[in-house]
């Protein structure tokens, strides 16, 4: 088991070496547009004390900024997802070496000695590595570029592997290898771009046109249907009205390939089920 197991805490770690100055790191893990660039659209209120605002999944969760130690140290936590679970606190750390790279470290931890929730914070583990992928790509090619992001999901029959390498099929990306260039297939709105790392359980194409940016295609599986989804970050200058105008398209061949499944009889048309993030 990953967690890490401390008298009245559990935690997880994940880490990435990623290019820029520590001052570079920081923008882009401290900051509304920088963690929008790599994570989910966010408002920070940059100060020890103020409030951090995540907008994922149609809603949004905000907590509190509880460590600001520029460019070392940013810290929050915030309301935990699973019902009567303790709070989720979070810190990243940033450490230089040599040759102009840091090392980004994130912790998750939950203040408790109960195991209840040691599989949230084994998903925790699992998830960020991709995210942390999306910043090295940002910071590798687009550092400091305004960044707009849209989440795009649907569902579809498990099991998750077999669900994600449908989506991955329907995109026309399907088999492509870490460095290949990839074009969506006929059916999927345009995009072209390079297969990056992240490893099995996503695929990211650095996306080099119809706009500048990131695609992430993922799966989860939420105890019924598989979510299937494709996270679109977009950089540069118009990057709002890139995303703006990318949007519609993806959305709706999202909709197309990857319906709501239907509510029960007698009930009305919602979310099947309460899924979770990814992280």
């Amino acid at each position: 088991m990953s967690v890490l197991k401390e008298p009245g805490k559990r935690s997880i770690q994940v880490e990435i070496e990623v290019p820029g100055t520590p001052d570079e790191v920081w923008q882009a893990i401290a900051t509304g547009n920088g963690v929008t660039a790599w994570f989910t659209r966010t408002d920070i209120d940059e100060r020890e004390g103020g409030t951090m605002t995540h907008y994922m999944g149609g809603g949004a969760s905000s907590g509190t900024v509880t460590g600001w130690d520029p460019p070392r140290r940013f810290a929050y936590e915030g309301p935990n997802y699973l019902p009567g679970a303790p709070n989720l606190a979070t810190e990243i750390h940033v450490e230089a070496r040599s040759g102009g790279t840091c090392v980004v470290r994130l912790v998750n931890s939950l203040f408790t000695d109960a195991s209840d929730w040691d599989g949230q914070l084994e998903d925790l583990k699992g998830g960020w590595p991709a995210f942390l992928a999306i910043l090295r790509v940002y910071l590798t090619s687009f550092a400091g570029q305004s960044a707009a992001m849209r989440e795009l999901a649907g569902f579809t029959e498990g099991p998750k592997d077999a669900a994600f390498a449908r989506l991955l099929d329907a995109a026309g990306i399907g088999g492509a290898a870490v460095g290949a260039r990839v074009e969506t297939g006929s059916g999927a709105p345009p995009l072209t771009g390079v297969v990056e790392p992240s490893g099995e359980k996503a695929r990211l194409v650095r996306i080099q046109s119809p706009a500048s940016g990131v695609a992430y295609f993922g799966a989860h599986d939420c105890g019924g249907p598989v979510m299937v989804w494709m996270n679109l970050y977009v950089y540069g200058e118009n990057a709002e009205a890139d995303a703006a105008l990318l949007e519609p398209a993806w959305q709706s061949w999202m909709s197309e390939r990857f319906p709501m499944p239907a509510a029960p009889e007698g009930e009305a048309g919602t979310t099947p089920v309460d899924a979770p993030p990814p992280v």
